[in-house]
């Protein structure tokens, strides 16, 4: 019986945390997406969520891990619909370029906090376990990328190919985190970002054919 009761205990204790998590995401990502990230303050956030404010930091020590939170979710979501969406087209540059569509329309609604997202993925904390996620969803972006690639080469199972397809991954990635930043750099003004976006990326990925002996 006190197994059974203590089991009882457990689980109440688990549905009121996930209760109060569910509630903070809520309530952080309504007021993310209404006010952008520096104007929303973590007292605005516990009173939506209907939680004390130093409940709130048990669940996130920072606003900066609350977008995290976020975001993280948003980035997940935009790589299955991309994953999808990369699988009907033949063209490997067309495919790479669905896998980052969804993640391009979803930074355009609020450039601002994507822009503060990509500062906490890059210089948050390392304990952080919501920058650990946002890495770990950047690294399996960078994967997709590169299992296509390899496909399209038609070298499946060479190591020196995946290896090279996983560097090609990393700098599509690369030039991405670039083009999300561009907002708030004011760079190449003129330019199409979106353009030079698929340009570079063409360019990479002719460039990793090459190196595989593909014309």
């Amino acid at each position: 019986m006190a197994t059974t009761a203590t089991s009882a205990h457990v689980g109440r204790r688990q549905r009121k945390m996930h209760d109060k998590q569910s509630r903070i995401f809520e309530a952080a990502a309504t007021l993310f997406a209404e006010q952008g990230f520096d104007r929303v303050t973590t007292q605005q956030i516990s009173d939506r969520a209907d939680i004390a404010a130093g409940t709130l930091f048990r669940y996130a020590a920072t606003k900066g891990e609350l977008l995290l939170m976020v975001y993280n979710e948003e980035l997940r979501t935009a790589l299955e619909v991309g994953a999808d969406q990369a699988r009907a087209q033949a063209d490997t540059v067309a495919a790479v370029c669905e896998m980052l569509g969804p993640l391009l329309r979803t930074a355009a609604q609020r450039p601002e906090n994507t822009i503060v997202y990509q500062r906490e993925l890059l210089f948050g904390s390392p304990t952080d376990k919501y920058r650990s996620e946002g890495l770990a969803l950047v690294a399996r972006l960078e994967s997709m990328i590169a299992e296509r690639l390899v496909a399209d080469s038609g070298a499946t199972g060479s190591p020196q190919v995946e290896e090279r397809a996983r560097v090609a991954g990393r700098s599509i990635f690369a030039v991405l985190h670039l083009a999300l930043a561009r907002p708030s750099t004011g760079a190449h003004p003129g330019h199409d970002a979106m353009a030079d976006l698929r340009a570079q990326i063409a360019q990479i990925i002719a460039g990793y054919f090459t190196s595989t002996g593909r014309q």
